[in-house]
């Protein structure tokens, strides 16, 4: 699929009428984001999307994120929606933990049972918010913080759409196989509200580091110190300015090594997608 002959330029438009309204009703509510990911590498080196990328990421700490919840559905102009993790099949079905701004009139992936299991949701172009949660520093209870997420994660697998082992190896098939058993036989909404109760726990602890507790387990690797993102400065990203953590170079030193360097040719494709992106005026 000769992906790197996509015209991403309507996808981009899109992204970015996403980005001005989350970037508004922060503003107007006074609650805080930021860039994150993808977007924040664009933001940095490329002063807007990366020309290949085909999504958009910012995130938001939980006090923030909660806030803005309440009042996204309302404030988002029509042909955008708000989704969160626990809106699937009826509530009843695991996608991944991370809320999103949809762009309702856009197709990314082709019409599939997964697709229509999950209410066709995931097939839209978003925004991924990606929400931080406080992190103690001691290294032992800095462990036992993640290993609860990765269990409840694992427990949440079990109302994937078509689970597949082959996807993980060693020790961690078995584990994932053992938690993904078990939380089947646990309503999704029993095991959302024991996230959703495991990201609050700390929440009035005065922690010195956050994590991307809605990521993916894999993704627990990154720590920031809390001024990284309690802390944030405006960026020129395309034809406007938006928000990014002071701790920008940090951030993405982890999330990417020697983030300035471009990928090697073969990798410059759009990676959320497996279709040349609609967009539906």
């Amino acid at each position: 699929m000769a992906q790197a002959s996509f015209d991403l330029t309507k996808v981009h438009q899109a992204n970015l009428k996403m980005l001005k309204e989350i970037d508004r009703i922060c503003r107007k509510y006074k609650l805080q984001y930021a860039l994150d990911s993808g977007t924040l590498l664009g933001a940095v080196r490329h002063g807007g999307f990366i020309p290949w990328d085909d999504d958009a990421d910012v995130m938001m700490t939980r006090s923030n994120y909660e806030k803005f919840a309440k009042v996204a559905r309302r404030e988002l102009p029509e042909g955008m929606s708000f989704v969160e993790p626990n809106e699937y099949h009826g509530g009843k079905a695991f996608y991944d933990f991370v809320s999103r701004v949809t762009y309702d009139k856009s197709q990314k992936f082709e019409e599939s049972k997964k697709m229509a299991f999950y209410d066709d949701k995931i097939s839209r172009l978003c925004v991924d918010i990606f929400v931080t949660d406080a992190l103690p520093a001691g290294p032992v209870s800095k462990r036992l913080t993640k290993l609860c997420h990765c269990i409840v994660y694992g427990l949440a697998l079990g109302h994937r759409y078509g689970l597949s082992l082959s996807d993980y190896k060693g020790m961690m098939k078995l584990f994932v196989f053992v938690l993904s058993s078990v939380g089947r036989l646990i309503p999704f909404p029993v095991i959302y509200r024991c996230w959703r109760r495991l990201c609050l726990k700390d929440r009035k602890k005065n922690y010195p580091l956050y994590f991307y507790s809605g990521y993916a387990p894999d993704y627990f690797y990154v720590e920031m110190e809390k001024d990284w993102e309690d802390q944030v400065e405006e960026m020129e990203f395309e034809d406007t300015k938006f928000y990014v953590p002071s701790g920008w170079k940090q951030l993405l030193t982890q999330l990417y090594g020697d983030f300035m360097k471009l990928p090697p040719k073969e990798k410059q494709i759009p990676e959320h997608s497996d279709m040349e992106i609609q967009i539906y005026e």
